[in-house]
């Protein structure tokens, strides 16, 4: 007769939490000609110039638009280069990041 024992193999698995998103915020302001923010739009976040008009238009009418929604570093990186793009012309353009709920 066989007297060996044998345990079962348990097997931990843990949890990857997603990361949480943040999103691009276009900031309106008086200053910045639409063409420009409509090119930054297309340049930065890839949108069509249908698009980038529909989220520079809404941002003029109602003061700020949602751009995008990212990882919190993407978001940041692309908020500052599209806010630098603006300072590198003289504009006051601005583009912030907050948390998504």
């Amino acid at each position: 007769m066989n007297d060996t024992v044998t345990t079962p193999k348990t097997r931990t698995k843990t949890k990857v939490e997603r990361p949480r998103l943040h999103k691009v915020i276009l900031i309106n302001d008086d200053y910045t000609p639409r063409e420009f923010v409509t090119m930054v739009l297309k340049a930065e976040f890839r949108m069509t110039e249908d698009q980038a008009y529909k989220v520079m238009i809404t941002a003029h009418k109602l003061g700020t638009c949602v751009v995008a929604v990212f990882t919190k570093d993407v978001a940041e990186t692309k908020a500052t280069r599209a806010t630098d793009a603006g300072r590198a012309k003289g504009y006051p353009l601005l583009f912030t990041t907050e948390p998504e709920e």
